[in-house]
């Protein structure tokens, strides 16, 4: 994957991209650095090539190796189309399935995306004006399509854009098959680029615009399997605030809602069209801090108690309601997930399906209330790694298996709520949630009250998940290796007891924290050094003990390339700390659990969970993070 040429002094490098790179704007930006003699930038984004994380490629919009530019969305695409060719029998026939959002830049790279694929002779079935992510699996998986590519940073910052890939079967890429993209990609860096005129794709012979159709069977598919009883849905009294966050939603969700026979939502007028710079947020996302607050002012000034979002690409699905005391509760991603899978159960039960046959699955970050309720109701559970490439392919595997794929979520406000599109759906989600809402209003219930009834059935769980901006890699992998092996001799008095696991295979030591907040550790799982280890309390504290290759192998995939470490303590914690794939973050989920629903201990016991994290584990002061 590495082209010989990487190794080159800085200047020759800047000349190489000079000589590949035909987009006159990203040019003068590697000529004005050049000029400048600026070699600290030109390293930056010349010296790393970007690489597939667990959402394709995504990176910021500037030249450079490491960045996304129309060079490598054309050597992405060439690398991609060439693989698929390869991999996918009949390819070529079967067709490529092309999309994007309305991002700075979006459209051409969708454009350039298309023209590689034509150049290997595929047919392309294309999304010509902007759309919304799910649009891209659901019509990979009705068309029988080879592959697809989605356009888009969902909620990042404005200057981002990326690059989403799906496999034939409707479902994100995911190892082995990402990795030997990105060896093609990696073949195909030295290729003439060929694939530069982004204009009059939509002419090419082998183009078919599917907007009409694959819209109207998206919306059919999700009505027709979801929509419970339209005409008392028609009936509802409920009204409810909806921002599509300056995002593609707004005439999805109409649309959406309309099938389902719900009326329509109040808009909050800022924010309803298109705009890539996102001019009244600071960040296009709807789990940010202050992001739902111009919705919030809309609800107020309109007496609406019910406030709900998509981010800008509508594939993620937010919501708040407000409560008896006229303050504002904003859902978490954990929350919604369970009022989600509660729906989906009953919606199965009503339609004949036993709960033995439903599956549901979420990320291994996410809360742990939906195994709890399926313990309790019966239902297959699963989790998986982060990312829903991870959880559709699980989906697909049970459902292989004779389950019915009922339900899949992650926590970050992500829902998959039918397998007709094998990835998180914002615009399904908002229909089935208003759908649900309208439901208890006839009732005179809240979605809150609906929320408590869970708890009280299954347990009380919260959660607080965050993260440290940690633009420092370096840094970043000194404080995971100090977490998973402790600190050096001359601070030791300071830090926590520890656990000795001498690892008689690999030859070294892990030293993981004994404690978390003052909660004794019962359980760990690194996945970066291939560690995992149950009852993990019962271990003496007098004498390291010695465990071979089979004693502590992790069920899920390990992977070195990343950081991502486990724990669960007794006062039923449990604490995940990983590194972004798309963004400098040091990440942090952490939920507790209370079975006597006893709120108070649970917060505190929270609090001191979260403090610790920062304390303890990432010493966020120390680091400057």
């Amino acid at each position: 994957m590495k082209g010989a040429y990487l190794t080159l002094p800085i200047a020759r490098l800047a000349e190489r991209w000079l000589s590949e790179d035909k987009d006159p704007e990203t040019r003068g930006q590697i000529e004005r650095l050049l000029a400048a003699n600026d070699e600290d930038t030109l390293e930056k984004l010349l010296r790393n090539r970007i690489e597939f994380g667990t959402a394709g490629l995504r990176a910021r919009m500037e030249a450079g190796y490491s960045r996304l530019n129309r060079l490598t969305v054309i050597t992405a695409s060439q690398g991609l189309a060439a693989y698929v060719a390869k991999a996918v029998e009949g390819a070529q026939q079967r067709g490529v399935v092309v999309g994007h959002d309305h991002r700075h830049n979006s459209a051409a790279f969708a454009r350039l995306t298309a023209r590689a694929f034509l150049r290997l002779g595929f047919h392309v079935y294309f999304y010509p004006g902007l759309g919304l992510t799910p649009e891209v699996p659901f019509a990979v998986k009705r068309l029988g399509a080879a592959c697809g590519v989605m356009i888009t940073a969902s909620h990042n910052p404005k200057d981002d854009n990326g690059y989403k890939v799906y496999w034939e079967n409707g479902a994100q890429i995911c190892p082995p098959v990402d990795e030997a993209i990105a060896r093609s990609i990696g073949e195909n860096q030295l290729m003439e680029q060929e694939s530069w005129d982004e204009d009059g794709v939509e002419a090419d012979p082998n183009v078919e615009d599917v907007t009409q159709r694959m819209m109207d069977a998206y919306f059919d598919a999700a009505a027709g399997g979801l929509a419970a009883d339209r005409e008392a849905n028609s009936r509802t009294e409920l009204r409810y605030v909806y921002t599509p966050m300056h995002g593609v939603g707004a005439p999805f969700a109409t649309r959406m809602l309309a099938a389902f026979g719900l009326p329509p939502f109040v808009p909050v007028p800022e924010q309803m069209n298109p705009d890539p710079d996102f001019p009244s947020v600071a960040f296009p996302n709807p789990e940010e801090k202050g992001a739902l607050d111009m919705a919030k002012h809309v609800a107020d000034a309109q007496g609406v108690g019910l406030v709900l979002a998509n981010d800008p690409d509508a594939d993620r699905f937010a919501a708040a309601e407000k409560q008896p005391d006229g303050s504002w509760l904003a859902f978490t991603g954990d929350q919604l997930g369970t009022i989600f899978a509660a729906a989906v159960l009953a919606m199965a039960r009503r339609a004949g399906i036993s709960d033995e046959r439903v599956a549901m699955v979420n990320s291994t970050v996410s809360s742990r209330m939906l195994s709890a309720m399926a313990q309790a109701e019966g239902f297959r559970y699963a989790d998986t790694l982060t990312g829903f490439k991870f959880m559709a392919n699980e989906l697909l595997a049970l459902q292989r298996q004779g389950f019915f794929v009922g339900f899949g979520y992650e926590e970050a406000i992500g829902y998959m709520i039918h397998d007709h599109v094998l990835d998180k759906d914002g615009v399904t989600a908002l229909a089935v949630f208003v759908q649900l809402a309208a439901q208890l209003h006839a009732q005179g219930k809240s979605v809150a009250g609906y929320l408590e009834e869970q708890y009280a059935r299954y347990g009380y769980f919260v959660s607080a998940n965050s993260y440290f901006v940690s633009p420092d890699p370096a840094k970043t992998g000194l404080i995971f290796s100090r977490i998973r092996y402790g600190p050096e001799a001359d601070e030791a008095g300071a830090d926590v007891q520890r656990f000795e696991f001498v690892r008689s295979v690999h030859g070294d030591t892990l030293r993981y924290p004994r404690t978390i907040g003052g909660f004794p550790v019962s359980y760990i799982r690194d996945l970066t050094t291939g560690f995992e280890m149950r009852d993990v309390g019962k271990v003496e504290a007098e004498a390291p003990l010695v465990v071979g290759l089979d004693e502590c192998r992790p069920t899920f995939p390990v992977s070195a390339g990343s950081h991502m470490i486990t724990f669960e303590t007794r006062n039923g914690g449990r604490l995940t700390m990983r590194t972004s794939g798309t963004e400098p973050k040091l990440k942090y989920y952490l939920e507790v659990r209370n079975q006597d629903n006893d709120r108070e201990a649970a917060a505190r016991d929270l609090e001191a969970m979260v403090n610790a994290v920062a304390c303890e584990l990432v010493r966020a002061t120390e680091n400057g993070l």
